[in-house]
């Protein structure tokens, strides 16, 4: 009978996920103090909570699994998600204009954030089997193409935040199987054009993001320049040791926006200044190293690439939240990992862990009773 070897379970790396969504849940109460209606009728802490307790479960169970099952069954469960999304993408389209979220009565669950998992399983196993074969453009067509199955559905909600988010997962593990240089040109050249092509089909109020991160105007009283106006108030009032917990102005008056959520970096940087937010960036990149460390550790290429995945996926929802909020790239609705209010991606990201975790119990060989 095999028996996994938890001897290997990486505690630290779940104590510092563990710590950093404490922290979060924390800093998501003090975001809304005041304001009864989130606090009371939306329940924004005890539904974290909820997730939170649900996704530490989840990572137990996922660790328990061999993670070799998901390479066995990433094709049904690919077209599964791609069909949960288009169904989602479609119907709601069709009677509310457009939606993200599965309304279950109890609990809102966004597959997009779910699918980002669902994509780097997938784009893992790809990449394994073919990994001798990448110097041929088809092949890293198909696994585009794999991709964009995904992709295309997520951009018809719309949003381009999580596609991109994926398109990145899906270059870093392209580039950690053995991207060949003389392709990686093409690919520059490619996303430096890209942006300039795209634009005009983009949505207005992306546009309008875009627009307003580039010509800001101070004297705009409301739109994503006002949000980003607001937080860097709030960032730059917290100075070295911020206003005290609870106690941020522009948190507390409700200036600041989405401050549970896309602009909690902003409340961490108030309320508990330069030495809080640099702590917690610490924990974060310290989750990252682990997850790397994890990679390094794997016994093979399909256990190395999901770590790779998880770990970009982590690394670059983290850059671009915090860039938000210093106003160095326009403003998205991507969640600050484990910290933002947001069951779905907190929910995701502990299943990424639990595939991390999975991989380190077995990268020694098997034992046996």
């Amino acid at each position: 009978m095999e028996r996994s070897n938890w001897r290997y379970f990486d505690f630290w790396l779940l104590g510092a996920v563990a710590l950093l969504t404490i922290f979060g849940i924390v800093m998501i109460r003090s975001s809304i103090a005041g304001n009864i209606e989130l606090s009371t009728d939306t329940n924004l802490v005890n539904r974290q909570l909820l997730f939170a307790v649900v996704g530490f479960i989840v990572v137990f169970i996922i660790a328990g699994i061999d993670y070799r099952l998901w390479s066995a069954i990433s094709q049904p469960l690919y077209f599964i998600t791609a069909i949960f999304l288009a169904v989602l993408t479609i119907a709601g389209q069709a009677l509310y204009g457009s939606a993200r979220w599965f309304d279950t009565g109890v609990i809102l669950i966004q597959p997009s954030e779910l699918a980002k998992i669902v994509v780097i399983i997938t784009l893992a196993d790809i990449f394994t089997r073919y990994k001798d074969r990448l110097d041929n453009l088809v092949w890293v067509g198909v696994s585009f193409a794999y991709t964009a199955g995904i992709v295309v559905w997520i951009l018809l909600q719309p949003n381009l935040s999580t596609s991109l988010v994926i398109l990145v997962v899906w270059f870093s593990l392209l580039w950690a199987s053995g991207l060949r240089w003389r392709h990686l040109f093409l690919f520059i050249s490619t996303a430096l054009i890209l942006p300039f092509v795209a634009f005009p089909f983009l949505q207005e109020y992306q546009q309008k993001r875009i627009l307003n991160f580039l010509f800001p105007s101070e004297s705009q009283s409301y739109g994503e320049a006002y949000n980003l106006l607001q937080a860097l108030i709030a960032i730059g009032s917290g100075g070295l040791l911020g206003q005290g917990y609870g106690q941020g102005t522009q948190v507390q008056l409700r200036f600041l926006k989405v401050r549970w959520s896309d602009f909690i970096f902003s409340v961490i940087g108030q309320e508990l200044g330069f030495v809080g937010t640099v702590l917690m960036m610490l924990v974060l990149l310290f989750v990252i190293v682990r997850v790397l460390m994890a990679a390094r550790k794997a016994r093979d290429t399909f256990g190395a690439l999901i770590c790779y995945g998880v770990a970009t996926l982590i690394a670059f929802q983290a850059l671009v939240n915090i860039g938000v909020n210093l106003s160095l790239i326009p403003a998205t609705g991507l969640t600050l990992p484990f910290v933002s209010y947001g069951g779905s991606s907190l929910l995701s990201m502990l299943i990424g862990i639990g595939l991390v975790e999975s991989i380190l119990l077995r990268h020694k060989q098997l034992e046996f009773f």
